[in-house]
């Protein structure tokens, strides 16, 4: 039946028009955005969990930046003690030198002291961004810290994780070179200021490199020659730096091995972030190939809905020629 009121065909035609138009759209948005799921009303589940990972993936950045920072910190103090290391060894060949006879030792005693100097100042220029891990002064914390990572835990509590070295362990083992507290300390926390490497090799006196406050209390003596020295003061001198020095190639392993943790753990991060681009590109990102595909088909049906629309509402005039 063909009605003059009701036009059946152009109101289907229509309807086809605006279903093919409102696809359109979508796929304009996409293709112009990039995404498939651009806001929660496209698909509230996936655009969540995508919004919570681009908040971890920043947090990853910050910690990213804070390793970098640690790394920085690890490679100052490491050149701080290599360097160190070189110094007290010129030291150890000054307190030889001087135990052959003929030896002018306050002459020696100059050039150690210049030397003990080039130590303060090494140890004093090791700090990056304020943090000092060769010097522990007052209100200084003896365990280095260093960001490592940042996850979610499945009822979506956060946590962070840190790489630490301690700068003074209970078993003795000290990292940092320079107690430098107020507090009598016996200046345990710096090698150069504790008395243990004098009560290690049973030292007659308790000999350090560096006194000072930390250690004035221990009755410690700076290591130092005149010509009055005797042979076994400085046998007990030589011992003494000896083994400092081999505290130091310990505290440089210690060092070293966080250098390395840091480097692995840089690597890692940034290939987490990676997978975790990823997994958000698979949530809400949209299929460009396929949607230029769509495109086009839904180019060519718009078209051919307009004209089938057309077409049915030049179907009335047929029925004004049946008045002519």
């Amino acid at each position: 039946m063909t009605s003059i009121i009701t036009n059946t065909g152009a109101m289907v035609a229509l309807k086809t028009l605006r279903d093919v138009t409102t696809h359109l759209e979508v796929t304009q948005e996409r293709m112009a955005s990039g995404l498939r799921v651009g806001q929660s009303s496209q698909n509230a589940a996936y655009w969540s969990i995508a919004t919570t990972m681009r908040s971890d993936d920043k947090a990853l950045s910050a910690v990213q930046d804070a390793m970098n920072l640690g790394a920085a910190t690890a490679d100052t103090a490491y050149a701080g003690l290599d360097s160190s290391i070189d110094v007290v060894d010129e030291i150890k060949s000054k307190l030889i030198a001087a135990r052959q006879p003929g030896v002018d030792k306050e002459k020696v005693n100059k050039e150690i002291t210049q030397l003990k100097q080039q130590l303060v100042s090494i140890t004093d220029a090791a700090s990056f961004n304020g943090v000092n891990w060769l010097k522990i002064s007052d209100g200084s914390d003896t365990t280095a810290k260093v960001a490592a990572s940042f996850y979610r835990n499945i009822d979506r509590s956060v946590f962070m994780e840190t790489i630490t070295l301690d700068l003074v362990s209970s078993d003795g083992t000290v990292t940092a070179l320079v107690d430098n507290r107020s507090t009598s300390t016996n200046g345990g926390a710096g090698i150069f200021t504790s008395t243990q490497f004098a009560t290690n090799v049973g030292a007659a006196n308790n000999y350090v490199l560096i006194a000072n406050q930390s250690n004035t209390s221990a009755s410690a003596i700076e290591i130092g020659i005149g010509k009055n020295t005797t042979d076994s003061q400085l046998d007990d001198m030589i011992s003494v730096v000896d083994d400092m020095l081999q505290m130091m190639a310990d505290a440089g392993a210690n060092i070293g091995s966080v250098q390395s943790r840091v480097d692995l753990q840089l690597d890692y991060v940034s290939k987490l972030r990676d997978w975790m681009k990823g997994g958000i590109s698979t949530l809400v990102d949209a299929d460009m190939d396929e949607e230029a595909t769509r495109l086009k088909a839904l180019t060519t049906q718009q078209q051919l809905a307009t004209q089938a629309l057309s077409i049915a509402n030049n179907s009335q005039q047929n029925i004004l020629s049946l008045f002519r």
